[in-house]
């Protein structure tokens, strides 16, 4: 069937985005083995595990394979496609590390910097000492808390927010100078740097951090200095209205079927006020394809440099040590970035110095640089037992390393 002329050219830019992706990065993967993902996917849509799914596998050369299984919105009865709008939620938070290592590139901070040092309302953090019939014993912190700290989940900042703030699924009312006031005068759950315990509110804290020292809103600097010159057009904190239609529902499973999520979620920016550094994000495969093949080239992507090597390095080495972290056994944290540093499980055929980062909604997105690999799923599944565990992710990476050609 031919498509109306005008019809067709609203399509063009996303059909020869997509062309251009996948020659690119073809020759790296067993084409017969890429095409398998497809069919499995599927039998998760047919479980009713998910309502679809789009997934995304390449190289350092580019995208080898993409494909839109299911449906974006059931109710509506329309197709999930490629350039469907995801909210990848918690796959933010590396995108925030991404941003503070642009300004400690700049010479504006350091990773070793205080809090205090740039929000000063930190002075004089309290730690809780003890937690005993109704009574809670405060001393003062051994040491600031450091961006390290923030960046690495240790910061022992509590998670999330006071009752009645507003919680990182919900609408968010207050901006993030707010916000960091706010958890200035919250007391330590521990010692910095003596554990690890994920942190949306320190994940804020850095976005605040981002706009005092950039003199931009956080929006705004994600959009100039990645964004933008990466090409990902359609990667916002707030999306517009256009693509907004082309969103995928987030479902959660009740009595074996899917149902629309009718609670707030993270960032709705259908009422949102301000940004969400902890989890905000929209995105879509072909854009995030964009960003992890520049992390797989050493931080250059689509002709310019985005990152430095060294940048690069830091963000995504162990910097976490022994410390148990995670939400799956054998990993480690980087800077924003989650590490494997024992592949089992899940991660049993990835390499050791994977990294990556799941998202609230069962999103995944993980580069293996050992294997020259980048995996990316994106679905909208609410009430995962455990996203990052997920059948789905498992099976999207077997099937795309197993799709790896030996001779590499």
């Amino acid at each position: 069937m031919r498509l109306p002329p005008l019809r067709w050219l609203v399509f063009l830019p996303v059909l020869l985005g997509l062309m251009a992706l996948r020659t690119i990065g073809a020759a790296d993967f067993d084409a017969a083995g890429l095409s398998k993902i497809e069919a499995r996917m599927r039998q998760f849509v047919e479980a009713q595990e998910i309502s679809g799914a789009v997934t995304v596998v390449g190289s350092s050369r580019g995208v080898a394979h993409i494909a839109a299984i299911g449906s974006r919105n059931l109710e509506r009865d329309e197709a999930m496609t490629a350039d469907t709008l995801f909210r990848i939620a918690s796959m933010t938070k590396p995108v925030v590390a991404m941003g503070i290592m642009k300004l400690v590139e700049s010479g504006a901070m350091s990773v070793d910097d205080p809090v205090e040092k740039h929000v000063p309302e930190f002075r004089g953090q309290m730690l809780v000492a003890d937690r005993k019939d109704g009574t809670v014993t405060l001393v003062r912190s051994p040491r600031p808390i450091t961006l390290r700290d923030l960046l690495t989940h240790t910061s022992g900042l509590p998670g999330g927010y006071p009752e009645g703030f507003g919680d990182v699924y919900g609408q968010r009312e207050h901006d993030l100078h707010e916000s960091a006031l706010v958890q200035s005068q919250r007391p330590l759950e521990f010692p910095p740097g003596s554990r690890w315990a994920y942190c949306n509110s320190g994940i804020d804290l850095l976005g605040r951090i981002i706009e005092i020292r950039s003199g931009m809103r956080f929006e705004e600097f994600l959009h100039k200095k990645f964004f933008e010159p990466l090409g990902m057009n359609d990667t916002a904190v707030f999306p517009s209205a256009d693509r907004l239609a082309r969103s995928a529902v987030v479902y959660e499973k009740k009595d074996g079927k899917l149902n629309p999520v009718s609670r707030p979620l993270i960032g709705n920016p259908v009422h949102a006020r301000h940004s969400i550094p902890a989890g905000g994000l929209f995105s879509t495969g072909p854009d995030l394809a964009k960003m992890y093949q520049m992390l797989l080239c050493g931080g250059e992507g689509n002709g310019t440099r985005v990152l430095t090597t060294e940048s690069l390095k830091t963000m995504t080495q162990l910097q976490t040590g022994d410390l148990p972290c995670g939400f799956v056994e054998g990993m480690g944290f980087g800077f924003g970035f989650a590490h494997v540093r024992q592949p089992q499980g899940v991660t049993r055929m990835l390499s050791a110095g994977t990294f990556g980062h799941g998202g609230a909604f069962g999103t995944q997105g993980w580069i293996d640089p050992h294997q020259d690999l980048f995996v990316i799923l994106l679905i909208q599944r609410s009430g995962l037992p455990n996203g990052d565990a997920s059948p789905i992710r498992d099976a999207l990476q077997q099937l795309a390393v197993d799709a790896l050609r030996p001779a590499r």
